[in-house]
């Protein structure tokens, strides 16, 4: 995948004048918002869960080592293997090295941000090996040759009318006239191609929501039921996951089921809530003959005991971009790789660099609804102040940016300057904002001012108006 972080303004633009995109985003906020509250409304102690959540996951993360290595001695006894791929081009080979052992040709997989993030689809077809989407959604945009633009919804831009349109042609059996104006024929025909897909499959990859160390288990939720024939039908059952979606105990992932669902899709749980612990047993009706796991890092370890630890809580639910106004206005692909929204705001940066995600922290109104809505209170406002920051230290802002804000310091720093500055400009900018009391062009505003008008300052300083305030109200009390 062709990460264009870097081109994220561009990118901005672009989706803003995208009219079949921005009819297609009415479905996030029409879709996610008004059944989560409902969801978290019927559940009085959903807060308190989201506490114990949250603490579960600090715990884990405290003690992540420790967790990992008890997770690896429990599949290992169920018969399983694990194994550890510090980078992405480790896990690929781990993978393509599992599929040429069972001399595998097709693949079928469940929805995973992983396999997205290490670009699996487009290195085993290079390998000759045929990877096929299950989930419906990722098997609309594997067809049209594009990436997830949502973590939970990877077609929410896509409207059925273009569904359509890639179902005749790729799909040369379909008869001219086979009706495929509903929802209801458009998911008939997926499911009569993905049926025969499972069974064609010697192996099969799916993610992992999470990885319990208690019992060695992987657990996936699903609506479509894709995951489960992923990982019963063929062969081998490949679980690919990062190391953070690891919780000690079933107990904790029960916790933590609790507020996912409800978060992800205003559900009390989702449809298919499956675990898998090994391969198949003797006398189990069905199952993989072998079963492994593998354990990604591409850089997450190195967020641990930073100021980014906090977004290893993360559970993958997209509750942050369903109520993000950004998100609401240009979509996932503006921000140029897997993750995006303010959770891909803060994390895509740890895993490519600020230097090519730096735009993405300061995509941000900062309005905090991203954080009063997660369900692991994850702080994505703070931590997209640290990348700010990082940022500026590292001298990647512009230079206009950097000098104004040297200027504004060195004022700041200096109150008395501070004052005559603002007593002085402030009524003149008054004065300059005409009858509209707007400013269509200000220098060193440029950035705002391309887009929008900039409102004229009141006459009067914040501490003029403070200190009149403050005068009426000690007048009021004597």
């Amino acid at each position: 995948m062709q990460i264009t972080s870097p081109a994220f303004k561009q990118n901005a633009r672009h989706a803003l004048d995208d009219a079949q995109l921005q009819k297609a985003l009415g479905n996030v906020r029409g879709g996610f918002i008004d059944k989560r509250q409902k969801a978290v409304d019927a559940l009085p102690e959903f807060d308190a869960l989201r506490d114990s959540a949250r603490d579960i996951k600090n715990h884990t993360l405290e003690n992540l080592d420790l967790y990992l290595e008890a997770y690896e001695k429990q599949v290992t006894a169920a018969g399983g293997h694990v194994h550890w791929a510090e980078t992405a081009a480790d896990a690929r080979r781990i993978v393509l090295d599992i599929c040429r052992m069972t001399n595998a040709r097709t693949v079928t997989k469940g929805k995973s941000m992983i396999t997205e993030e290490i670009e699996l689809n487009d290195f085993l077809e290079a390998a000759g090996i045929q990877p096929i989407e299950t989930d419906l959604g990722e098997y609309i945009i594997q067809l049209r040759g594009e990436h997830p633009s949502h973590i939970i919804a990877p077609a929410v831009h896509v409207n059925k009318e273009q569904v359509e349109a890639d179902f005749r042609r790729v799909h040369n059996h379909l008869a001219p006239d086979r009706d495929l104006t509903e929802p209801e024929t458009l998911l008939d025909e997926a499911r009569r191609i993905l049926r025969a897909k499972y069974f064609e499959a010697d192996v099969g990859i799916t993610g992992a929501n999470f990885l319990v160390a208690e019992t060695g288990s992987s657990i996936i939720v699903t609506n479509e039921g894709n995951g489960d024939l992923t990982q019963l039908l063929p062969r081998v059952h490949v679980v690919l996951a990062s190391i953070e979606k690891i919780v000690p105990t079933l107990n904790d992932a029960s916790q933590i089921l609790r507020v996912l669902a409800r978060s992800a899709t205003g559900q009390d749980m989702s449809v298919y809530t499956t675990l898998s612990t090994g391969p198949k047993r003797n006398g189990d009706p069905d199952g993989p003959e072998q079963y492994h796991v593998i354990l990604l890092d591409n850089g997450r370890s190195s967020m641990l005991g930073t100021e980014f630890q906090e977004m290893l809580r993360c559970i993958r639910c997209g509750a942050c971009m369903n109520h993000c106004p950004v998100y609401h206005a240009i979509g996932g692909h503006a921000y140029g790789w897997v993750y995006p929204g303010p959770m891909g705001a803060v994390l895509t940066p740890a895993l490519i660099g600020i230097d090519k995600g730096g735009h993405l922290p300061n995509a941000s109104t900062f309005c905090g609804r991203c954080e009063a809505v997660c369900p692991m209170k994850i702080p994505l406002p703070k931590m997209m102040r640290h990348w700010r920051e990082k940022e500026f230290e590292r001298g990647l802002n512009p230079a206009t940016q950097r000098y104004g804000l040297g200027i504004w310091a060195w004022f700041a720093r200096r109150p008395w300057a501070y004052n005559l500055a603002t007593s002085l400009g402030i009524p003149v900018l008054g004065m300059l904002g005409g009858r509209n009391r707007r400013f269509s062009w200000l220098p060193l505003a440029g950035g705002w001012t391309r887009h929008r008008d900039l409102p004229a300052p009141d006459s009067r300083t914040f501490r003029q108006q403070w200190r009149e305030r403050d005068a009426i109200k000690q007048g009021a009390l004597s």
